[in-house]
């Protein structure tokens, strides 16, 4: 639900803050007050509508799943608009984009304008129907589950085919191409560690001749040795320093050896380094290459038993086609079964909302994760897109408590804007009826031009315009009686208008 609203400086509001309890909750005023600019602010935050106001929070109580969008769900989740340049949207404090904001604030809020008809969703319609079912036939639950476990396996089974006939098709080019890639790496036949082996044997044979041409010139200083020592302690010098520096030197070029590259033959290991090198660029490593070897072996071994995979595919694929299929039927006998049930509810609100019958069929299409059978609605024989906003709104609004009647659960906000426009009084009580029975089940905003609607709010709120400033407060018993009076006889107000107030409110 949502708790609190929090305006400032959108249009004619200049600052409104308002805390909402649950029920149903009414907007009233004159017209020009304000009431479309309030109930677009609070769709605004939502991200269900454009807004001009510098500021908009709102506080809603709902655990809503935002792990996809990398946002946390609190006990009281705080929704925020702000607009400088641009708007900006944030919840709980972390920003977020407009679409994903309405995609996250749907799953609770549902606002009911004329362009929205997801209520008859065909999954929407099944679901209540399953409900039924499952109240007449304990064992239809059990149904259920089966279909949807075999419709997975049916899944899995058929995307194999898919892919395996996709196969079929390119299949000699395919095993042309990972018998190419075997021969290639399996002639240079690359081992682990070797490309770097012989790139060091490389760098130390480029430098053979160089280093040993200076060692040749070095190792005269070893025939200088007695000299030097003869020298030193006709000197009294201490000659150990020299004696170890020389021996270090001799421990030093006796481990210049290229004894281990006398047989290597410069020319192959040239060549070799440049085969794995192709090898590097191609696949990034020669461990790659070996894997990517390993990997087409078994891809060519599977496209030499491609048909003996795909002749057991489809018989196991006709097998639990023949299973879903029987399933499906059974399914759609419990359906049809809860048919009439289902639509003399509809029509029981339809009725009650002073509108034409609806008729509810069951057609057969292609096998869906919820079975074959598609629910098609009309109205007086009319399709659903050709009748008018005002009988799509009450035809939803109808569904809606349909399938909270069936189901004994809803939840959520329902934001109807005008719901009761240009309705005469008696069509107008009959849409408070029914919005007071969805009030147990939902929290209900509503603009209402009309007493008999806003008589049965659980809570009031009047808006009103002082020159260019609107301002909404909620009405206690005696400000209920007088905005209710208002709207029956208008400006000047009557004592039959008062008293008409007061027999609405049951006072």
């Amino acid at each position: 639900m949502i708790s609190r609203i929090y305006i400032k400086n959108h249009l004619s509001f200049k600052e409104v803050e308002l805390e909402f309890g649950n029920g149903l909750s009414v907007f009233t005023g004159v017209s020009g007050a304000g009431k479309s600019i309030l109930m677009n602010a609070i769709l605004a935050v939502f991200g269900f509508k454009d807004s001009e106001a510098k500021l908009i929070e709102a506080d809603a109580i709902y655990e809503f799943d935002m792990s996809e969008f990398g946002i946390e769900s609190s006990e009281i989740n705080s929704f925020k608009l702000l607009k400088d340049k641009s708007t900006r949207y944030f919840i709980n404090n972390q920003s977020v984009s407009k679409k994903n904001l309405s995609l996250i604030a749907s799953s609770h809020l549902k606002y009911l304008s004329a362009k929205d008809i997801s209520e008859f969703e065909n999954s929407r319609l099944l679901a209540v129907l399953d409900h039924l079912a499952s109240n007449l036939d304990p064992n239809f639950t059990e149904i259920l589950k089966q279909y949807n476990d075999k419709f997975s396996k049916f899944n899995e089974i058929k995307k194999e085919l898919e892919k395996i006939k996709l196969e079929e098709k390119k299949i000699e080019e395919l095993k042309e191409f990972a018998s190419f890639e075997i021969q290639k790496i399996s002639n240079i036949n690359p081992t682990i560690g070797e490309f770097e082996e012989l790139i060091t044997a490389k760098k130390r044979l480029s430098k053979k001749d160089k280093i040993e041409v200076a060692w040749q010139k070095a190792d005269a200083v070893f025939s200088y040795e007695k000299a030097v020592l003869d020298a030193l302690n006709l000197s009294d010098i201490d000659s150990s320093f020299f004696s170890e520096a020389l021996n270090e030197l001799k421990i030093a070029r006796s481990s210049v050896n290229f004894e281990d590259l006398e047989d290597m033959d410069i020319e192959r290991v040239l060549d070799r380094i440049e085969d794995l090198n192709g090898l590097v660029k191609r696949y990034g490593s020669i461990e790659e290459a070996i894997n990517t070897l390993n990997n087409r072996k078994i891809e060519l071994e599977r496209y030499e038993r491609i048909e003996f995979e795909k002749s057991e595919l489809e018989n196991e694929f006709k097998k639990v086609n023949d299973e879903i299929l029987g399933l499906a039927s059974k399914i759609s006998d419990a359906r049809k079964s809860c048919l009439a049930k289902f639509n003399d509810t509809l029509n029981g609100y339809l009725s009650e909302l002073y509108m034409d019958s609806a008729t509810l069929d069951i057609k057969q299409k292609e096998l869906a994760a919820n079975g074959f059978d598609e629910v098609v609605v009309n109205l007086n024989s009319t399709n659903l897109k050709n009748i008018s906003s005002g009988e799509i709104n009450r035809l939803r609004l109808a569904f809606i408590a349909s399938e909270a009647n069936i189901t004994e659960f809803g939840n959520g906000v329902l934001i109807l804007d005008e719901i009761d426009a240009n309705l005469s009084g008696k069509e107008a009580m009959s849409i408070a009826k029914v919005l007071l029975e969805l009030a147990r089940f939902y929290q209900i905003f509503a603009i209402s031009h009309l007493p008999q609607l806003s008589s049965t709010a659980h809570h009031h709120f009047l808006v009103e315009k002082n020159g260019d400033e609107s301002k909404v407060r909620a009405l206690d018993k005696d400000g209920r009686i007088r905005e209710l009076s208002r709207m029956i006889s208008g400006e000047h107000i009557s004592d039959e208008a008062t008293m008409f107030a007061k027999k609405l409110l049951n006072i």
